[in-house]
């Protein structure tokens, strides 16, 4: 039993397909995430990465397929997909914080729709505040904050509900690279830390290198390589991959 077949397995996609109109854009992907990974999905533009990460979090309904999260299908084991929600996590490129509420606000927003009490939410949005290094911009709006301190905040109302996957779209891409490598040193203390498996859809090869230990290469709306970053790296079977390692 190898390393990988050792780990938790938390989530896996079987024959995802996913269509707009007449556009296949997914072509039957079959994908697994195990417990403690970091896995990066790499592929040139429009080859299907940020749909196949909105369609496991249910941002965009699949065509066909079966998502699983520990072992049950999500649309028979939750009715309620913000439950599912609230254990796989979202981290977009673009931030989509609330700009007329505060850093705070925005980061207790999952914490108010699940009902928790006030007073548990109070220690929580500070635990995670200090946890990315903004104990002191509770009070401040997304307007005063630069890109990089918006994407912290990002992080921080993810990890709200205590998910146990992190699915980040190119959550670095809109940054310059001293921030991105902070941003990437954070998402590593998620995953040393806290514990939390994060899925990374990127195009920059330094995120690879830098925190992932599996990569999945992607073209044209089909899964083409995966394994280890090493494996796949040091002998790349396809053009794409090539492409990346040059």
């Amino acid at each position: 039993m190898t390393a990988e077949q050792s780990k938790e397995l938390l989530l896996s996609v079987q024959g995802l397909k996913k269509n707009f109109g007449e556009r296949e854009i997914l072509k039957g992907i079959d994908f697994d995430v195990h417990k403690g990974d970091v896995v990066c999905v790499i592929g040139p533009s429009g080859s299907g990465k940020s749909t196949l990460i909105r369609c496991v979090n249910y941002l965009e309904q699949p065509t066909d397929g079966v998502i699983s999260y520990r072992g049950e299908n999500v649309l028979e084991c939750f009715k309620n997909l913000p439950l599912y929600r609230t254990k796989v996590g979202m981290v977009f490129q673009q931030f989509n914080l609330l700009n007329a509420k505060s850093v705070y606000d925005n980061v207790a927003i999952p914490l108010i729709l699940n009902k928790v009490p006030k007073s548990d939410i109070d220690k929580k949005v500070k635990t995670l505040l200090d946890f990315v290094d903004l104990g002191d911009k509770a009070n401040a709006y997304p307007g005063e904050l630069s890109g990089g301190q918006k994407q912290r905040v990002g992080i921080a109302r993810a990890l709200a509900t205590d998910p146990s996957i992190l699915l980040c779209d190119e959550a670095t891409s809109a940054l310059d690279p001293d921030t991105t490598e902070s941003i990437l040193q954070l998402l590593e203390r998620v995953n040393r830390e806290l514990g939390v498996t994060v899925v990374i859809v990127t195009h920059e090869i330094d995120v690879i290198q830098k925190i992932c230990n599996r990569v999945v290469v992607m073209e044209h709306g089909k899964l083409i390589e995966s394994g280890s970053v090493l494996e796949v790296f040091s002998k790349p079977k396809h053009e794409t991959t090539k492409r990346f390692v040059r």
